[in-house]
């Protein structure tokens, strides 16, 4: 039942990172004033390229909520950063984006403690804490994901609120997922039927600033960011929702501490990037901008341009 949800864990994960990286082609061209309205998720349902990208993410729903019956939450959660590998991928061949040697260590780093994780994660034994601690972990969450519509238009609307705000929003929606999944198997339908309704309301907030995250940065800045926080933030207040038989970890519980460590230091090393701090500084460009600034700089001048312009022509 393990490798059963290992696995489905693997291919949730590749869908959803290859329709972000169709997704991000659309939400790129979408006009900037668009960003953190409704209006812009009803343009992008408009593009057939973006539906494709939404119907791969579609897939990988009951995959991940098959990896969640079948293995521990602390385990499927990291599984589901190991599609980075695919956007990354993506990012060079499909979006024209450049990456970064610290991204691409940082999703390495995420990926190896995955593996970690995997190995080291207790039997699949989860018990729920109870009505109130399940309630409060989950408003916490989807409050924490709106305050970007909050803050829409003013100073502190950098670029990089939308992305934490889409990654809250996708936590929560995991955590829904963990608990529709868990009453679904105790023939608790109503409850499961609740919780589906909460993981929508959630993923359709955490879809429209995740797409105005897209329009302001680079999809392998933010997803890598976006899949980070979604990761950790879930795996940290499983203490509060859940109850697990720590006991029956390997070696105490050493290999587990390792891949959390080895995903720190990969969100460390993405967030310490120069694209990240000018998303901090909200001095990002659009990644339509960046790439044609860059195209226009590289471009070979003729000398009839550079007298015209009244510089000397480059001497070769």
């Amino acid at each position: 039942m393990l490798a059963i949800g290992l696995l489905s864990g693997l291919a949730a994960s590749a869908l959803f990172n290859v329709g972000v990286g169709l997704q991000a082609l659309e939400a790129r061209a979408a006009p900037p004033d668009l960003g953190l309205r409704p209006a812009l998720l009803l343009r992008l349902l408009r593009r057939p390229r973006w539906l494709w990208g939404l119907a791969l993410g579609g897939l990988g729903v009951p995959l991940e909520v098959l990896a969640f019956a079948n293995a521990p939450f602390v385990v499927v959660e990291p599984i589901l950063a190991a599609g980075l590998l695919v956007l990354l991928g993506m990012g060079t061949r499909v979006l024209g984006e450049r990456i970064d040697g610290a991204v691409l260590a940082g999703v390495l780093a995420i990926v190896a403690g995955t593996a970690l994780i995997a190995w080291g994660a207790p039997a699949h034994d989860e018990h729920h804490r109870g009505g109130v601690a399940v309630v409060a972990v989950m408003s916490g969450l989807v409050l924490v994901s709106l305050i970007p519509f909050a803050l829409r238009g003013s100073r502190l609307d950098t670029p990089l609120v939308p992305n934490l705000g889409s990654a809250c929003g996708f936590a929560a929606t995991n955590v829904a997922a963990k608990l529709m999944a868990d009453n679904l198997g105790a023939d608790h339908l109503g409850r499961a039927g609740a919780w589906l309704g909460v993981a929508a309301f959630a993923g359709v907030a955490a879809t429209i600033t995740g797409m105005t995250a897209l329009q302001r940065r680079e999809a392998t800045t933010v997803v890598p960011i976006s899949t980070a926080v979604q990761t950790f933030l879930p795996v940290a207040l499983e203490p509060l929702f859940l109850s697990e038989n720590w006991g029956s970890a390997p070696l105490d519980g050493a290999l587990l501490l390792a891949g959390v460590a080895a995903m720190g230091v990969g969100a460390v090393l993405v967030s310490r990037t120069g694209a990240v701090s000018a998303m901090v500084a909200g001095t990002a460009q659009p990644p339509s901008e960046s790439r044609s600034r860059h195209q226009t700089q590289s471009m070979p001048t003729s000398p009839g341009a550079s007298i015209r312009s009244g510089r000397s022509p480059t001497k070769r």
